[in-house]
């Protein structure tokens, strides 16, 4: 019984151990999330099904509808793969300006870009719980050619998502 108190309480401790190693608040992102967040919480974010295609950039975040994993048909397999009970889903843009760009999160989940047949690495990230409106922002270098977000990992059906050129 001995033993079992204290795996008990050892988990416990590990458990609060991983979420302090996380950053919690507003404060805490690498760089200003102001205009990102506002976008991610607008009342005019397009709302698109997942596999549609934008002809350019969104102009404004959208929300994108997410389906479980096996029903998401992501075009490129994950680089990370989701749980089970969580949600995936994908847009393609076909004709972005060449640049960097921020990709922002209203909620957490994993973020893949392809673009010309290759996973794109991130250029830099950032993330924090407990920021209303916004969890995780990851900038990426773009080329002027058509690119796929696909996101996976999601715990709701849905998430809002902002493309904005980096400042």
């Amino acid at each position: 019984m001995r033993v079992l108190t204290f795996l008990a309480a050892l988990s416990f401790s590990a458990t609060s151990a991983l979420a302090a190693d996380e950053p919690s608040g507003c404060d805490k992102f690498k760089w200003p999330i102001e205009r990102e967040r506002a976008a991610l919480v607008a009342p005019d974010r397009a709302r698109l099904a997942s596999g549609s295609e934008q002809a350019t950039l969104p102009s404004t975040a959208i929300t994108l509808g997410l389906v479980a994993p096996g029903d998401a048909k992501l075009p490129t397999p994950p680089e990370r793969a989701p749980k089970d009970g969580t949600f995936a889903g994908f847009t393609s843009i076909k004709a972005p300006k060449a640049g960097l760009y921020t990709i922002s999160l209203s909620s957490g989940a994993w973020i893949d870009v392809v673009q010309d047949g290759h996973v794109l690495k991130p250029a830099a990230f950032s993330g924090a719980t407990d920021c209303d409106g916004i969890r995780k922002t990851v900038k990426y270098q773009l080329s002027a050619q058509p690119f796929v977000l696909q996101v996976s990992g999601a715990r709701e059906n849905s998430l809002s998502i902002a493309i904005l050129p980096a400042e």
